[in-house]
């Protein structure tokens, strides 16, 4: 049996495989896939249909997914999963606070997010006018660790052993000509964010879009996430990022410090 410290592995008498296999069907209906048929569920999951077929009656009967003739879709009640996080962390209104000040004083938009996996999740948002990707970044949203400046800043806090198993696993796609996509790089990038305490990602992710972050953490030294600032590179250069937006992103660190226990 592990101890309540280990993580446990899906072999493990004490791993729940129908609770896993429940939360991969959720995890499968996203921006692209928000209705799917039976046959479309099983196949984004690598399950049979018929086990796809139980878990999604199973959701179903719960409240947590909708049926429509042969379609299948996430019902409202999902988004009390994530409310339990976010009513869990009692610094939700703090952040969300600073994040708006944050716009309010660059006219840009802010966010919080954490390290899920190799991807980074949108919990908290502020959002400025100009529309800055295609899609439409909000809480819940992911987005590949490896290309983002809140991204790399979390990255950066990993120890050396868990960094490492990061670049062996993650895929490095080329979103545009900035990408980094050779993993010696990254980690060398990671590491120089590691030292200076903040994180640059420009234009790797969507062209245009160039963002700045730093690690956000309470009074005791726990990491909550990392703050960025997110700009359209036409309109702010990098130095404005270094000279006005990176002393305005440090400060609200510290605010959050001083004010999250």
């Amino acid at each position: 049996m592990a101890s309540e410290e280990e993580v446990l592995s899906p072999d493990d008498r004490d791993f729940v495989t129908a609770l896993a296999s429940g939360l991969e069907v959720i995890l499968a209906f996203d921006e692209t896939h928000s209705r799917m048929t039976l046959s479309e569920v099983a196949s984004r999951t690598g399950m049979n249909r018929a086990r796809a077929r139980r878990f999604l009656l199973t959701l179903h009967a719960l409240g947590y997914v909708r049926k429509q003739g042969r379609n299948f879709e996430l019902a409202p009640r999902v988004l009390q999963l994530g409310y339990s996080f976010l009513s869990a962390n009692n610094y939700r209104s703090v952040i969300q606070q600073v994040l708006e000040d944050i716009t309010a004083e660059s006219g840009e938009s802010s966010s919080l997010g954490v390290l899920d996996g190799d991807e980074v999740t949108y919990v908290a948002r502020s959002s400025a006018r100009h529309r800055l990707m295609a899609i439409t970044l909000s809480v819940g949203t992911r987005l590949p660790a490896a290309h983002t400046s809140m991204g790399r800043a979390l990255l950066a806090q990993l120890p050396d052993a868990e960094l490492d198993a990061f670049l062996e696993r993650v895929t490095l796609t080329r979103y545009t000509d900035k990408t980094v996509t050779d993993k010696a790089a990254l980690k060398k990038c990671i590491l120089k964010v590691r030292q200076q305490g903040y994180a640059i990602a420009d234009q790797e992710l969507d062209s245009g879009l160039r963002s700045l972050a730093v690690p956000a953490f309470d009074a005791n030294g726990k990491l909550l996430g990392a703050i960025n600032i997110s700009t359209n590179a036409a309109r702010v250069d990098l130095d404005t990022l270094m000279k006005e937006y990176l002393p305005l992103l440090q400060q609200k660190a510290r605010d959050i410090r001083a004010t999250v226990s």
